[in-house]
């Protein structure tokens, strides 16, 4: 069934909306899964923050216009399935990469990243980036790795001297 021009603006809107506050975008082709798989994509990429969409390459490329993933425009052939991260860089590179090893129809074409066209081979850099709760406690490792370091050195000065008299004192009562 033939969208209408309203729905077609439609979509478009809230494709240039979720692309203007998305992190990363991925575009697999998905020709030869069933619906049963998509729809396990689906379910997996709402619970980790992916916005999925199957979208008509042309109203992509409008959607996208305007937005950081314009880069990913000529390369949009094909049918396929566009993942935006919503909320982590990595979320759909990884959901597209475990699909991809499970269902060997999924095959990834396209990876942009901050509004960076990538190549295909950076799907896996770009899964293993850290998700925010483990980039904000790395930070809090370095941050506090200085801080631990001068406590234990300006511990050591006292332990030292304990540790001196203490040795001082073994030596006398032993002679």
């Amino acid at each position: 069934m033939a969208l209408t021009i309203d729905q077609k603006q439609l979509i478009v809107a809230e494709v240039t909306e979720v692309a203007g506050k998305a992190l990363s975008a991925i575009g697999a082709e998905y020709s030869g899964l069933t619906v049963s798989q998509m729809t396990q994509m689906r379910v997996k990429a709402r619970e980790s923050g992916v916005y999925l969409r199957v979208i008509k390459n042309t109203l992509a490329r409008r959607a996208m216009a305007d937005t950081p993933f314009s880069c990913m425009s000529e390369a949009l052939t094909g049918p396929l399935v566009l993942a935006f991260s919503m909320e982590d860089p990595g979320a759909a590179a990884r959901l597209m990469k475990d699909y991809a090893k499970d269902f060997a129809k999924l095959e990834i074409k396209v990876v942009a990243l901050g509004g960076q066209l990538l190549s295909v081979a950076d799907v896996d850099r770009v899964a293993s980036l850290p998700t925010r709760d483990e980039a904000l406690s790395q930070l809090l490792a370095v941050m506090k790795a200085p801080i631990g370091k001068l406590a234990r050195t300006l511990n050591e000065v006292p332990g030292k001297l304990v540790r001196t008299v203490a040795a001082v004192r073994d030596q006398k009562q032993a002679a």
